[in-house]
Protein backbone atom coordinates (compact mmCIF):
# COMPACT_ATOMS: atom_id res chain seq x y z
CA UNK A 1 0.00 0.00 0.00
CA UNK A 2 1.61 3.56 -1.08
CA UNK A 3 1.49 6.06 2.14
CA UNK A 4 0.65 9.46 1.26
CA UNK A 5 1.63 12.30 3.19
CA UNK A 6 1.56 14.54 0.77
CA UNK A 7 1.27 18.39 2.14
CA UNK A 8 1.26 16.90 5.95
CA UNK A 9 3.59 19.20 8.46
CA UNK A 10 5.09 17.30 10.84
CA UNK A 11 7.73 17.79 14.07
CA UNK A 12 10.81 14.91 14.53
CA UNK A 13 12.27 15.05 17.89
CA UNK A 14 15.09 13.56 17.97
CA UNK A 15 15.79 13.18 13.82
CA UNK A 16 19.20 13.18 13.24
CA UNK A 17 19.91 10.41 15.89
CA UNK A 18 20.32 6.92 15.19
CA UNK A 19 16.90 5.83 13.66
CA UNK A 20 16.42 9.64 12.80
CA UNK A 21 18.05 10.10 9.43
CA UNK A 22 15.83 6.79 7.60
CA UNK A 23 12.92 7.89 9.32
CA UNK A 24 12.86 11.51 8.28
CA UNK A 25 13.35 10.35 4.74
CA UNK A 26 10.63 7.91 4.79
CA UNK A 27 8.41 10.94 5.45
CA UNK A 28 9.95 12.97 2.98
CA UNK A 29 9.51 10.22 0.44
CA UNK A 30 5.79 9.96 1.04
CA UNK A 31 5.33 13.83 0.52
CA UNK A 32 5.65 15.52 4.45
CA UNK A 33 7.09 18.76 5.01
CA UNK A 34 9.44 18.33 8.07
CA UNK A 35 10.66 20.17 11.15
CA UNK A 36 13.62 18.28 12.80
CA UNK A 37 14.33 19.17 16.36
CA UNK A 38 17.74 17.97 17.40
CA UNK A 39 19.74 20.09 20.03
CA UNK A 40 23.01 20.96 17.78
CA UNK A 41 22.83 22.50 14.15
CA UNK A 42 25.56 20.21 12.74
CA UNK A 43 23.25 16.64 12.20
CA UNK A 44 20.69 18.19 11.27
CA UNK A 45 22.37 20.39 8.73
CA UNK A 46 23.66 17.54 7.33
CA UNK A 47 20.22 15.54 7.65
CA UNK A 48 19.08 18.67 5.31
CA UNK A 49 21.58 18.36 2.83
CA UNK A 50 21.16 14.91 2.73
CA UNK A 51 17.49 14.46 2.41
CA UNK A 52 16.48 18.28 1.01
CA UNK A 53 14.50 21.23 1.48
CA UNK A 54 11.32 19.64 2.69
CA UNK A 55 13.58 19.04 5.94
CA UNK A 56 13.44 22.42 8.06
CA UNK A 57 16.04 21.81 11.28
CA UNK A 58 15.21 23.14 14.46
CA UNK A 59 17.70 23.15 17.29
CA UNK A 60 15.15 22.82 20.37
CA UNK A 61 16.40 21.62 24.17
CA UNK A 62 13.33 19.45 24.88
CA UNK A 63 14.35 19.59 28.42
CA UNK A 64 13.05 22.89 28.49
CA UNK A 65 9.36 23.82 28.39
CA UNK A 66 9.98 27.04 26.71
CA UNK A 67 11.70 26.22 23.90
CA UNK A 68 9.46 23.39 22.73
CA UNK A 69 6.26 25.62 23.15
CA UNK A 70 8.40 28.02 20.47
CA UNK A 71 9.11 24.76 18.53
CA UNK A 72 5.89 23.94 18.15
CA UNK A 73 4.37 27.64 18.07
CA UNK A 74 7.55 28.62 15.18
CA UNK A 75 5.89 25.47 13.49
CA UNK A 76 2.07 26.42 13.19
CA UNK A 77 3.09 29.96 12.52
CA UNK A 78 4.83 29.18 9.71
CA UNK A 79 2.76 26.65 8.06
CA UNK A 80 -0.82 27.21 9.42
CA UNK A 81 -0.82 24.09 11.38
CA UNK A 82 1.00 20.44 12.42
CA UNK A 83 -0.50 17.67 11.45
CA UNK A 84 1.93 15.25 13.79
CA UNK A 85 4.99 15.00 15.54
CA UNK A 86 6.83 11.99 16.27
CA UNK A 87 9.12 11.55 18.91
CA UNK A 88 12.52 9.36 18.51
CA UNK A 89 14.34 10.84 21.43
CA UNK A 90 16.71 8.11 23.39
CA UNK A 91 19.51 6.66 25.44
CA UNK A 92 20.06 4.07 27.09
CA UNK A 93 21.83 3.48 30.83
CA UNK A 94 21.98 -0.17 32.44
CA UNK A 95 23.82 -3.13 32.64
CA UNK A 96 23.90 -3.54 36.53
CA UNK A 97 22.24 -6.18 38.91
CA UNK A 98 19.13 -4.06 40.39
CA UNK A 99 19.95 -3.94 43.91
CA UNK A 100 23.31 -1.73 42.63
CA UNK A 101 21.56 -0.13 39.97
CA UNK A 102 23.11 3.75 40.24
CA UNK A 103 20.46 5.74 40.79
CA UNK A 104 21.49 8.95 39.46
CA UNK A 105 20.76 7.08 35.90
CA UNK A 106 16.98 7.75 36.79
CA UNK A 107 17.92 11.48 36.88
CA UNK A 108 19.48 11.21 33.22
CA UNK A 109 16.67 8.76 31.54
CA UNK A 110 14.00 10.02 32.99
CA UNK A 111 14.82 13.56 31.64
CA UNK A 112 15.78 12.31 27.83
CA UNK A 113 12.71 9.59 27.65
CA UNK A 114 10.03 11.24 29.71
CA UNK A 115 10.54 15.12 30.37
CA UNK A 116 11.12 15.47 26.47
CA UNK A 117 8.22 13.46 25.85
CA UNK A 118 6.13 15.34 28.56
CA UNK A 119 7.29 19.10 27.21
CA UNK A 120 7.06 18.30 23.23
CA UNK A 121 3.41 16.48 23.55
CA UNK A 122 2.15 19.49 25.71
CA UNK A 123 3.66 21.92 23.12
CA UNK A 124 2.21 20.60 20.35
CA UNK A 125 -1.05 18.56 21.71
CA UNK A 126 -3.26 21.66 21.09
CA UNK A 127 -2.04 22.31 16.95
CA UNK A 128 -3.07 18.55 16.83
CA UNK A 129 -6.16 18.92 18.41
CA UNK A 130 -7.01 21.96 15.93
CA UNK A 131 -6.67 20.51 13.16
CA UNK A 132 -8.56 17.03 13.69
CA UNK A 133 -6.61 14.80 12.31
CA UNK A 134 -3.23 14.98 14.13
CA UNK A 135 -0.82 12.39 15.16
CA UNK A 136 1.27 11.51 17.48
CA UNK A 137 3.97 8.40 17.41
CA UNK A 138 6.39 7.35 20.02
CA UNK A 139 8.95 4.95 19.54
CA UNK A 140 9.41 2.67 23.02
CA UNK A 141 11.17 -0.99 23.35
CA UNK A 142 10.26 -4.12 24.58
CA UNK A 143 11.74 -3.41 28.58
CA UNK A 144 8.72 -1.31 29.32
CA UNK A 145 6.31 -4.48 29.10
CA UNK A 146 8.92 -7.03 30.06
CA UNK A 147 11.71 -6.09 32.04
CA UNK A 148 14.86 -7.43 32.84
CA UNK A 149 16.57 -6.36 36.49
CA UNK A 150 20.19 -5.16 35.03
CA UNK A 151 17.80 -2.84 32.98
CA UNK A 152 15.45 -1.41 35.46
CA UNK A 153 15.72 2.09 35.48
CA UNK A 154 15.54 1.92 31.72
CA UNK A 155 12.44 -0.21 31.57
CA UNK A 156 10.82 2.42 34.30
CA UNK A 157 11.31 5.38 32.59
CA UNK A 158 10.45 3.51 29.07
CA UNK A 159 7.44 2.48 31.01
CA UNK A 160 6.35 5.80 32.68
CA UNK A 161 7.12 7.31 28.66
CA UNK A 162 4.51 4.69 27.05
CA UNK A 163 2.09 5.28 30.12
CA UNK A 164 2.13 9.61 29.30
CA UNK A 165 1.37 8.28 25.64
CA UNK A 166 -1.50 6.27 26.58
CA UNK A 167 -2.73 9.29 28.77
CA UNK A 168 -2.50 11.69 25.21
CA UNK A 169 -4.16 8.84 22.98
CA UNK A 170 -7.09 9.19 25.86
CA UNK A 171 -7.23 13.37 25.40
CA UNK A 172 -7.76 12.62 21.81
CA UNK A 173 -9.89 10.36 21.69
CA UNK A 174 -13.12 11.04 19.41
CA UNK A 175 -11.20 14.13 18.58
CA UNK A 176 -9.55 12.68 14.94
CA UNK A 177 -6.27 12.91 16.59
CA UNK A 178 -4.24 9.94 17.27
CA UNK A 179 -0.90 8.66 19.39
CA UNK A 180 0.40 5.33 19.41
CA UNK A 181 3.61 3.38 19.91
CA UNK A 182 6.12 1.56 17.95
CA UNK A 183 7.71 -1.01 19.86
CA UNK A 184 11.63 -2.17 19.07
CA UNK A 185 14.10 -4.00 20.04
CA UNK A 186 17.78 -3.60 19.03
CA UNK A 187 17.59 -1.53 15.81
CA UNK A 188 19.92 -1.81 12.70
CA UNK A 189 20.91 0.98 10.66
CA UNK A 190 21.52 1.15 7.57
CA UNK A 191 25.01 2.44 8.77
CA UNK A 192 25.30 -0.50 10.87
CA UNK A 193 24.39 -3.05 8.07
CA UNK A 194 27.32 -1.39 5.61
CA UNK A 195 29.73 -1.34 8.54
CA UNK A 196 29.47 -4.38 9.28
CA UNK A 197 28.17 -6.63 6.58
CA UNK A 198 28.98 -10.01 8.31
CA UNK A 199 27.19 -9.50 11.35
CA UNK A 200 23.60 -11.23 11.78
CA UNK A 201 20.93 -8.42 12.49
CA UNK A 202 18.40 -10.83 12.74
CA UNK A 203 17.32 -10.14 16.01
CA UNK A 204 17.42 -6.29 15.00
CA UNK A 205 13.97 -4.53 13.70
CA UNK A 206 15.82 -2.95 11.24
CA UNK A 207 15.26 1.14 10.53
CA UNK A 208 13.26 1.00 7.15
CA UNK A 209 10.47 -1.35 8.79
CA UNK A 210 10.54 1.29 11.71
CA UNK A 211 9.96 4.59 9.46
CA UNK A 212 7.37 2.38 7.37
CA UNK A 213 5.34 1.68 10.20
CA UNK A 214 6.06 5.72 11.69
CA UNK A 215 4.87 6.57 7.96
CA UNK A 216 1.63 4.55 8.01
CA UNK A 217 0.67 6.06 11.37
CA UNK A 218 0.97 9.49 10.58
CA UNK A 219 -1.33 9.03 7.35
CA UNK A 220 -4.85 9.21 7.27
CA UNK A 221 -4.70 4.89 6.35
CA UNK A 222 -4.67 4.41 10.05
CA UNK A 223 -7.00 7.19 11.45
CA UNK A 224 -8.58 4.15 13.52
CA UNK A 225 -5.56 3.37 15.49
CA UNK A 226 -5.26 5.00 18.84
CA UNK A 227 -3.85 4.12 21.85
CA UNK A 228 -1.70 1.28 20.54
CA UNK A 229 1.04 -0.54 20.46
CA UNK A 230 2.71 -1.45 16.97
CA UNK A 231 5.74 -4.50 18.38
CA UNK A 232 8.31 -4.68 15.63
CA UNK A 233 10.93 -6.58 17.40
CA UNK A 234 12.91 -8.79 14.49
CA UNK A 235 13.36 -11.71 15.71
CA UNK A 236 14.12 -11.70 19.03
Amino acid sequence: MAISLEDRVLAVAGGAGNVGPTVVRRLAEAGALLSVAGREAGPLETLRADIGESVEPAVVDLLDPKGAHEWAGGVAGRHGRVDGLVHLVGGWRGGTPIEDAPLEDWDFLSGLLVRTLQHATQAFAPHLLKGGRGRFVLISAGQAQTPTHPNAVYASAKAASETWTLALADRFRGTGATANIVVVGAIATPAMRAESPKKDFSTFTPAEEIAEVIAYLCSDAAASMNGQRVTLRGAA
